[in-house]
Formats: C-alpha cells, sequence, structure tokens
C-alpha cells in the first residue's frame, strides 16, 4: 500500500512538472529577445540579431529560434524542463561562453519556477572539456528578452 502512494504521489509530482512547464510556453506566444554575439545552437551558429522563440504546435519540448531580419536564420530545438533557482519578473536566455564562442543552454519565462533545457552539444562537451584541463569553466552569461 506504501508503495502504491509513493508511486502515486511521484506521479502528481512528475504530471505537476510538466504542466507547468508546458504553461511556460502557451501556444501562440513568443519571447523575443536581442542578441548581441553570434551563438551556436543544436550545431548551427546563428548570427547576432534580435530573434523570436516560439513553440512548435503544441508541443511542450519543441522550440523554434527564427531571427526577425533575417528569416532563413532559425533552428527548431529540443528541450527538457529544469527547475529554475528563483523566478523571474522576465523572460530570460542563459548562454554558456567558452572564450568567444556562446551555446544557448536554457530558456525561462517570466513568473514560472521551471524553464526549457537544451541538450548539450559534442562540440560544447568538448570545449568544456578542453577547458577543465586548463583549470578554467564556462562563463553564465544571461539575456533578457525584449518587452
Amino acid at each position: 500500500m506504501k508503495k502504491l502512494v509513493s508511486v502515486v504521489m511521484a506521479g502528481c509530482l512528475l504530471s505537476l512538472l510538466l504542466v507547468a512547464t508546458a504553461g511556460a510556453q502557451e501556444p501562440g506566444t513568443r519571447i523575443r529577445v536581442q542578441i548581441p554575439f553570434d551563438f551556436t545552437v543544436k550545431g548551427k551558429t546563428l548570427p547576432a540579431g534580435e530573434y523570436d522563440i516560439t513553440r512548435v504546435m503544441d508541443e511542450p519540448v519543441t522550440l523554434l529560434l527564427r531571427n526577425v531580419g533575417e528569416k532563413h536564420n532559425e533552428a527548431i530545438v529540443e528541450t527538457e524542463p529544469v527547475l529554475g533557482r528563483n523566478r523571474t519578473n522576465r523572460d530570460e536566455l542563459i548562454f554558456n561562453r567558452y572564450g568567444d564562442t556562446y551555446f544557448l543552454s536554457d530558456i525561462f519565462t517570466a513568473g514560472e519556477q521551471t524553464g526549457e533545457e537544451l541538450r548539450t552539444t559534442h562540440k560544447e562537451r568538448e570545449l568544456k572539456r578542453e577547458m577543465a584541463r586548463n583549470q578554467a569553466g564556462p562563463e553564465t552569461v544571461t539575456i533578457a528578452a525584449l518587452n
């Protein structure tokens, strides 16, 4: 009986986390952000510029990043829910910086405790190992969305 209650409670907690994450990026809503540097997402380098981030259909884990000025500069990324350290009052993008190379890492929506985490690419893992050998680590860069 105790095992059944534990399984039900874990299922409820997981459902709550997924619902909160799905609500963080409702269909039809977008985050608009000005990114002042070139960055890499899903192995593709995108130029600095103004970007819209929207959900693809009703999938809570698939996002479209599209350069507002140059529509061909876009990427579709799969994400996983991640808990934030604390709630933010604005939409934010988190980047990992290795030297002069930036990788999009997380996306947080205003007022939400959970965000979206992008999968780490092979290239980013290589740079992380290289920096660790030099006893250094990546710098975290946060960009707030435009209101």
